[in-house]
């Protein structure tokens, strides 16, 4: 994937976070934007299985899915997620362990809608924002569950 990559490191290890993303209830936790999640698909996070959420505030929520691409459970998450009308992105989650944890590895890229149009370098600032702030949700979350 030629797009920015954003990393972070967490105290837990992957099997933590792991846990995490395979709870896809627990998707609006992490992912900005996500407000609501709909359903989740009984055999999620396998290959073709999907959220059901809405993005926004309400009343201008949208509902739409994210939906797993492929996967190498414990290590890896690739994901195609929708937001009608913007289009919908591929994002690559990768876990990798450290001494002292693990480090979280975070891409994404616009692949049809309004967002395709728009070139990386312009995307890329906004992208790296907001993958940011999901990995340090996502950082607390798993921490936390964990050290429960």
């Amino acid at each position: 994937m030629g797009t920015p990559e954003k990393s972070i490191d967490v105290s837990v290890g992957a099997d933590a976070v792991w846990a995490v993303l395979a709870d896809g209830w627990l998707y609006p936790l992490w992912v900005v934007g996500a407000t609501h999640m709909r359903a989740v698909d009984d055999d999620w996070p396998a290959v073709g299985s999907r959220l059901h959420h809405s993005v926004g505030v309400w009343p201008l929520q949208l509902s739409d899915t994210t939906t797993v691409l492929d996967v190498a459970p414990g290590r890896m998450l690739t994901l195609q997620a929708k937001a009608w009308p913007a289009g919908s992105a591929r994002v690559v989650i990768r876990l990798e362990p450290t001494p002292e944890g693990c480090r979280i590895h975070m891409a994404e890229e616009a692949e049809r809608g309004v967002g395709w149009l728009v070139p990386s370098f312009v995307q890329a600032p906004g992208i790296l924002l907001r993958n940011t702030e999901a990995l340090s949700r996502l950082r607390d979350v798993a921490e936390h569950r964990h050290h429960r």
